[in-house]
């Protein structure tokens, strides 16, 4: 089965442009969709990523990028 990332382009605390690269490198074959997750809350202060329907945060994107692998390893 694959993965699948959801991402938000319009929270404050997500780069859409340096996310979405370093997700297909952690899995190449992905889906990633890009539009509003509401956690808009969280999205304001926080990284965030929806990764297999499960909210994963953290407070940087290389934060949030460790995180991500650890829940798919």
């Amino acid at each position: 089965m694959a993965n699948e990332f959801g991402i938000c382009d319009q929270c404050k605390a997500t780069n859409v442009d340096t996310l979405i690269p370093k997700l297909k490198e952690i899995d190449p074959e992905a889906s990633i969709t890009v539009g509003c997750q509401n956690f808009c809350g969280i999205g304001r202060t926080k990284s965030f990523a929806i990764v297999n329907h499960v909210p994963v945060m953290a407070e940087t994107e290389d934060e949030l990028i460790e995180e991500i692998r650890k829940k798919l390893s």
